[in-house]
């Protein structure tokens, strides 16, 4: 099992800035994953962002330029620094943590219980 803890939610204004930080813990997988999904209310979770163990990137187009990924590996620990916040940001921003087993096998996907984003206008 693999653990998840996120942190760095809150309220900002339209413009503002934040970072997210999600800290994975328990079993490892070299070769994963990790990145950030967020769901607003009434719509379904979509992709922000992810990055892979070697540092690969795939952003959404609603965030290209705005948002940006980053990982450390010896902490184990995945961010998304937020700039240009937008009030249709706001949505409650969950990170997940997926095994890569081989070239497109991937295992179990982990969440973290999500931290919420409120972009004021």
């Amino acid at each position: 099992q693999v653990q998840l803890v996120e942190s760095g939610g809150g309220l900002v204004q339209a413009g503002g800035s934040l970072r997210l930080s999600c800290a994975a813990s328990g079993r490892r997988f070299s070769v994963n994953i990790m990145g950030w999904y967020r769901q607003a209310p009434g719509q379904q979770r979509e992709l922000v962002a992810t990055i892979t163990s070697g540092g690969s990137t795939n952003y959404a187009d609603s965030i290209q330029g705005r948002f940006a990924i980053s990982r450390d590996g010896a902490k184990n620990t995945v961010y998304l620094q937020m700039n240009s916040l937008k009030p249709e940001d706001t949505a409650v921003y969950y990170c997940n943590f997926r095994p890569v087993f081989r070239y497109g096998v991937y295992g179990d996907d982990y969440w973290g219980q999500g931290t919420q984003v409120t972009v004021s206008s």
